[in-house]
């Protein structure tokens, strides 16, 4: 089966597993927020992947760049969504250190490509 360049992409392995871990966390949210802030949550990690993909799927260094800029905004808001967590004690600091840790280096990989893309 053919792997596409996206799948190749070391930013893109991260992200997938950061959505992962952002599914097993938000699991154990309390049931009032499934449709709310942790629905928000998930759709914010698997933005940051999706957005890798779809730039890769553009022929200019302009419109790649455009998708590397929307992935690092999802990136951020997610680490906003983490930090709401945190203080609605839904997280504990352990849990939110790992991700931010998952986060900084992810954001490294976007601003290296993003420098590619320029």
């Amino acid at each position: 089966m053919h792997e596409y360049y996206f799948e190749k992409m070391k930013v893109w392995q991260k992200s997938r597993d950061m959505v992962n871990d952002i599914y097993t966390l938000t699991r154990k949210f309390p049931k009032e927020e499934d449709f709310h802030f942790k629905s928000q949550m998930r759709r914010s990690a698997s933005s940051v992947k999706s957005n890798i993909a779809e730039g890769q799927g553009r022929r200019t260094k302009k419109d790649q760049a455009h998708f590397t800029t929307m992935s690092y905004s999802s990136l951020i808001e997610l680490l906003n969504h983490l930090i709401t967590a945190l203080d609605q004690g839904y997280i504990s600091k352990k849990e939110i250190n790992k991700l931010r840790l998952e986060i900084d280096v992810i954001g490294g990989y976007l601003n290296a490509l993003k420098r590619t893309q320029l």
